[in-house]
């Protein structure tokens, strides 16, 4: 029972992060990572929350190309400090923490996460369009405007595939990994006109909008596709 109400107070966490993301994105504002007078148990909390949200905790920084609040980087190093990835981690749970650290060590010239080499990309080599789907979904915090790596190399060789796994998962109502999977596609070359890519991501801010994890991937797919740059 406990560990099924931290389990719901960390849910509720990432969505009040995700919510805060979401509105500086749209306002050109910055998120407070921490709430304030955060401390013992909520302090775990929160860097817990910033873990699951990854890279994108520090999201209209990156986006917006305006310098977050040096608290608010401390804490996301505090967050990178104390979860890596064990040696038995996803591939996901590996290149999450790559990409908080891509993000920390532009912000934080004195993070020296170790060796900076990228995970490998080997789990999605000749994947399925809707495998490669969820798991590029899982990975959105990496579609970034004018950043390489390697998931996104792979995913730039297969638009066609993300966009069959983005109408999928519209048809499906599955609204995280839609919005997820439409973030990628405003990056990404070569994607069908078909798709319909705008009013796709009109319909599932529709849907689901009120999951600021949803509002999340889709205001960040507009942001990028306005311009943007890190």
């Amino acid at each position: 029972m406990e560990q099924s109400g931290t389990s719901t107070r960390l849910q509720a966490a990432v969505q009040d992060l995700a919510s805060g993301v979401v509105s500086a994105l749209r306002g050109g504002g910055h998120p407070h990572v921490v709430p304030p007078g955060a401390d013992g148990e909520a302090g775990d909390l929160a860097l817990a929350a910033v873990r699951v949200l990854g890279a994108d905790a520090l999201l209209p920084g990156v986006l917006l190309g305006t310098p977050p609040d040096p608290a608010e980087v401390a804490v996301f190093r505090k967050a990178v400090e104390a979860y890596p990835p064990r040696a038995d981690a996803a591939p996901t749970v590996r290149w999450s923490h790559w990409g908080m650290a891509r993000v920390l060590r532009r912000l934080d010239p004195s993070f020296l996460p170790g060796p900076s080499g990228e995970p490998d990309t080997g789990w999605l080599d000749g994947a399925g369009w809707q495998y490669l789907t969820h798991q590029l979904a899982v990975l959105a915090p990496l579609a970034l405007p004018a950043e390489e790596c390697a998931v996104g190399a792979l995913a730039a060789r297969r638009p066609v595939d993300v966009a069959r796994g983005f109408v999928r998962a519209v048809r499906r109502r599955d609204w995280r990994q839609a919005a997820g999977a439409g973030r990628w596609l405003t990056l990404l070359p070569g994607v069908p006109d078909t798709v319909g890519l705008e009013a796709g991501l009109d319909f599932v801010e529709l849907m689901g909008g009120q999951d600021p994890l949803v509002a999340l991937q889709v205001q960040a797919a507009r942001t990028a596709g306005t311009g943007a740059t890190v």
